[in-house]
């Protein structure tokens, strides 16, 4: 292990271990940032066909970032950020499949009270940007589960590796302690 690997892994633990110490009982979600990873990216895909129709419909939230961070510095406070917005919008939104709701395959938008995963997904990315997340660094990703079933997830790129904010898990994961296999990500 490099010294610079092993300053990384010493600040991580002491940042979480101070936030877990300030936080209620179970209030700060433990999770191991002493294996840091990014999800590696290969080949070009094409984009899904619901996020191109939410673009048509909300064109300002789908321009090319002006500014490109590649990840985020993980603090104490991002860290909280992270499990508040992610734990409000999982207890908030009823899920509902867009079939039920608009009555179509496939409706990318904004969860009014009632959304399925890249509904959720999208109220997640624009509570984060609302707190001062750079948009580069929050990723909309299309996966599937282990039952081959399509799903979507936001994924936050920060300086201890790529977390998963999931609607099906209130656990804040690292991408590769997910159960999908990733496909896509905006």
């Amino acid at each position: 292990m490099s010294i610079i690997e092993f300053v990384k892994r010493a600040m991580a633990l002491a940042i979480f271990a101070g936030a877990a110490m300030t936080q209620p009982a179970g209030a700060a979600q433990l999770v191991d940032f002493t294996n840091v990873a990014f999800a590696q990216v290969t080949g070009e895909t094409s984009r899904p066909i619901g996020h191109v129709e939410f673009c048509k419909r909300f064109p300002g939230e789908c321009g090319a970032n002006a500014v490109v961070i590649e990840d985020v510095t993980l603090t104490a406070g991002k860290w909280q950020q992270l499990l508040d917005i992610n734990s409000f919008f999982n207890t908030t939104i009823v899920p509902e499949t867009d079939q039920q709701l608009y009555h179509v395959t496939e409706y990318w938008t904004y969860p009014h009270g009632f959304g399925d995963c890249e509904d959720i997904a999208l109220a997640k990315r624009k509570a984060l940007i609302a707190k001062g997340w750079p948009v580069s660094a929050l990723l909309l990703t299309v996966a599937k589960e282990s039952d081959g079933e399509g799903h979507a997830v936001l994924m936050v790129r920060t300086d201890r590796g790529d977390l998963i904010l999931d609607n099906q898990d209130s656990t804040i994961r690292d991408w590769h302690d997910s159960p999908y296999h990733l496909l896509k990500r905006q």
